[in-house]
């Protein structure tokens, strides 16, 4: 006999554990289904231990830049046994045993839908009201010939690996090349990157891909644009890549960061009418696939974010629990942890035009207008964009690459969301001395 529940989450990374608690906690019988670790992606291979190894190259080049600080020295032992620690040394039990706690059923094995409201796991059938997929993404790996006969990292190796590299090829400018490539240098590996693109972090501004093209080589990192690799081949123990301009790359390790493919297949979306594409699952605004059926995370292909999983999990959650909710994506935060950092929200002037907007846009080179820069380094960096509707008078968009700009750019993600009038953003005070003042003053250049 089927063991019943009101919901069962299928895949638990983050937008996974948020729907689950917040429906235990709404007095929900909740079963959930994880085929690996209870935390997924973001937890063990990709946002914490990435952001934990971060962390000591930025604080050595911030003692460097700081008046009157002592360079310190990295030791790659202690950073890895700390990121170690940081992703629980790839062991979940606790977290089991806390949703245990909370009263949910956890099972780990594949899950797969077998009818609608039916998910059969390890040889059992569960039936539930609801379900919700959460299954997450995978790694693309390019088709380039080769590639199979090399050492090739995807996030994960790159993440948890245990030695640095003497040389490494990334492949892809995009968050991963920049973040890791970036770590690596820093951490004494001889890096480069490959970008098919003409220029890095190309969904953003083109000034945002000059600016950390330019700190990137500050640290040594060899960029090569509008380039792709077409052959990997073996030399010896090492490894030769070869580029669509014929030159080629001696390196140790390739690392792949060529974005993300949805989790959509072989866990029976098929058998309950679902058309399964490669970008992802077909939401409506409420994060519903069909009636009982619901979609979170990297699933949907919306954007390969944790907080947006996170927060289509809070919206699908209130629905469940009876409350109505819809996704609103305009003023996502999309941040880059490089150094220094790389923030934006909502659209790009070119979205923007593309949309018949009548653009404004405001461009503050921060040191040259600001106190802040000054008081937290020597030879300060920093610039921010903003993008504006001059015909609603309200932002639509904003950019930053800067120190602190991750902690800063939610400032106008809130403004994009509220649709915030300008003249009333222009009657606010900011802390002085912060990089936040920078707002008043790319506003005040807006031609309104």
């Amino acid at each position: 006999m089927a063991e019943r529940f009101d919901v069962i989450v299928l895949g638990m990374g983050p937008g996974g554990e948020v729907a689950a608690s917040k429906l235990l906690a709404g007095g929900k019988k909740v079963a959930v289904i994880e085929r690996e670790l209870i935390g997924g992606e973001c937890g063990y291979w990709a946002c914490i231990p990435s952001k934990t190894l971060l962390r000591p190259p930025e604080a050595r080049e911030a003692a460097r830049r700081a008046a009157g600080a002592r360079t310190s020295h990295l030791d790659w032992p202690e950073a890895s046994a700390y990121r170690d620690y940081m992703i629980r040394h790839l062991d979940d039990s606790k977290q089991v045993e806390s949703y245990e706690q909370q009263g949910a059923a956890v099972f780990k094995g594949r899950g797969r839908i077998t009818a609608p409201g039916t998910v059969e796991v390890n040889g059992q059938t569960l039936r539930a009201e609801h379900i919700i997929v959460a299954t997450g993404s995978d790694a693309s790996i390019p088709p380039i010939e080769g590639l199979g006969d090399v050492q090739v990292w995807t996030n994960r190796e790159a993440t948890t690996l245990k030695a640095i590299p003497e040389r490494a090829v990334f492949l892809g400018g995009g968050p991963v090349g920049v973040e890791l490539g970036q770590m690596l240098a820093r951490f004494g590996a001889e890096v480069t990157i490959v970008q098919s693109a003409d220029r890095l972090i190309n969904r953003e501004e083109p000034r945002v891909g000059e600016l950390i093209g330019s700190a990137l080589g500050e640290d040594g990192v060899d960029i090569r644009l509008g380039r792709r690799a077409v052959r990997a081949r073996k030399d010896g123990a090492g490894t030769i890549v070869e580029l669509d301009d014929g030159s080629t790359i001696s390196t140790d390790v390739i690392v792949i960061g060529t974005g993300r493919t949805p989790r959509i297949h072989g866990i029976g979306l098929e058998t309950v009418g679902i058309q399964l594409g490669e970008k992802g699952l077909p939401i409506d605004e409420r994060c519903r696939l069909a009636e009982g059926l619901w979609a979170v995370g990297d699933v949907t292909g919306v954007m390969p974010f944790t907080h947006v999983a996170k927060y289509q999990a809070r919206i699908v959650a209130t629905n469940i629990l009876g409350k109505s909710a819809r996704a609103d994506y305009r003023s996502i935060p999309r941040v880059v942890f490089s150094d220094p950092e790389i923030a934006a929200a909502g659209m790009t002037e070119q979205q923007a035009r593309q949309q018949g907007m009548d653009v404004v846009t405001a461009t503050v080179n921060l040191p040259e207008t600001l106190a802040r820069p000054w008081t937290y380094e020597q030879n300060p960096r920093g610039e921010m964009g903003l993008v504006a509707d001059r015909g609603r008078g309200v932002l639509v968009g904003a950019w930053a690459v800067a120190p602190l700009s991750s902690e800063w750019i939610h400032q106008a993600s809130v403004a994009i969301r509220a649709q915030i009038p300008i003249p009333t953003l222009l009657d606010t005070a900011a802390q002085f001395p912060t990089y936040s003042e920078g707002y008043l003053a790319g506003l005040e250049q807006l031609d309104l």
